[in-house]
């Protein structure tokens, strides 16, 4: 393919005329311009527009980066981010991090030259690592509070609080969450809005974890909890609740009956396990929709705004998982848990 300089040459002319006729044409004479123009095809010259667009910036690129691209509670952020993006005239590379840090950490530095913002969907990196590529390029975070970083949330709080009173209503107490990774902002939100829940509803709570946000992760919870049973069960996010709903019915364990179990996030699959899954409906088309709006005025020269997160509600969605608190908490290790059996 013929290059900028095979142009300059046969033009009689420098590389960076033959640049500023294609980039900035009103600073070059249009008698060059033309002539330049006109060799260039000759030769089968055709500019590169990444390449130009990379000098200047504007790619028309955004990153979305998600920890795991096979857990179904980011399929509607995706797709909200894209069908927000796309009409603006927009497009998203997608980035998964594999639930580690330091991958999400050099992926985005290796996107930085080629986008014109990030979008963080639950970020597992460290506050000062956020804040640190912020200042490289406009950002929105999801699923994500950091001090100076627009971020969309859904009510974590009111969510585990509608939860518990579910449960409460029914008359589980004590009730066991099943919590998510260490390093997950939103899982450190959910735990403190059960404690705070707890004390109001005089419902009391205890957490069995770290567990991976995963289906395997939920029957390593169910594993603990045969150990120390209670009749509420509260998953991190919808997999985990499955995970470990399957387990323990496959130990005899009934659901409702003897343990009721509410997930997180009602992902497609809430609605199709056996029996369907109780679960906190969040938003999250709304949530990638929202974040990608505010990411693009940063882009346009709105002043980001650093102040508390946007929150967007949440709603409880009741199925068959859930039911009236039996008599006796299930299994044999009852009767040693140390667990108020009822």
């Amino acid at each position: 393919m013929p290059t900028i300089y095979d142009v300059a040459q046969a033009a009689g002319v420098a590389p960076s005329t033959v640049s500023r006729t294609f980039s900035r044409p009103g600073r070059v004479n249009s008698e060059t311009a033309a002539r330049i123009r006109q060799v260039a095809a000759e030769l089968g010259y055709r500019t590169n527009p990444m390449a130009r667009a990379l000098s200047t910036t504007h790619t028309s690129l955004l990153a979305l980066v998600v920890p795991d691209i096979t857990n179904p509670v980011f399929f509607e952020i995706i797709n909200g981010v894209q069908d927000e993006a796309a009409e603006a005239g927009y497009t998203v590379v997608l980035v998964d991090s594999r639930e580690s840090d330091r991958q999400e950490r050099e992926a985005l530095e290796r996107a930085l030259p080629i986008v014109e913002g990030i979008v963080l969907g639950t970020s597992r990196m460290s506050d000062a690592s956020i804040r640190m590529i912020a200042k490289q390029r406009p950002m929105v975070a999801i699923n994500r509070a950091v001090r100076e970083i627009p971020s969309v949330v859904p009510d974590n709080s009111r969510g585990v609080r509608r939860a518990l009173e579910h449960l409460g209503e029914l008359g589980h107490d004590p009730v066991t969450y099943l919590a998510g990774p260490e390093a997950s902002w939103a899982d450190g939100m959910r735990w403190r809005g059960l404690r705070e829940a707890s004390l109001e509803l005089a419902v009391h709570v205890r957490r069995l974890g770290p567990l991976a946000p995963t289906v395997a992760g939920g029957v390593a919870g169910a594993k603990a909890w045969l150990q120390s049973p209670t009749t509420g069960v509260i998953g991190y996010n919808d997999l985990v609740a499955i995970g470990f709903l399957r387990y323990v019915t496959s130990r005899g364990v009934r659901v409702p009956e003897d343990v009721s179990v509410v997930g997180y996030d009602n992902i497609f699959a809430a609605d199709l396990v056996t029996p369907p899954l109780t679960t906190v409906a969040t938003p999250r088309r709304a949530l990638g929709a929202a974040a990608v709006r505010n990411l693009l005025a940063q882009i346009k020269g709105a002043h980001p705004r650093g102040g508390p997160p946007v929150i967007v509600p949440v709603k409880l969605v009741e199925r068959q998982s859930t039911g009236p608190a039996p008599v006796r908490v299930p299994g044999a290790a009852a009767s040693s848990s140390g667990l108020p059996a009822r």
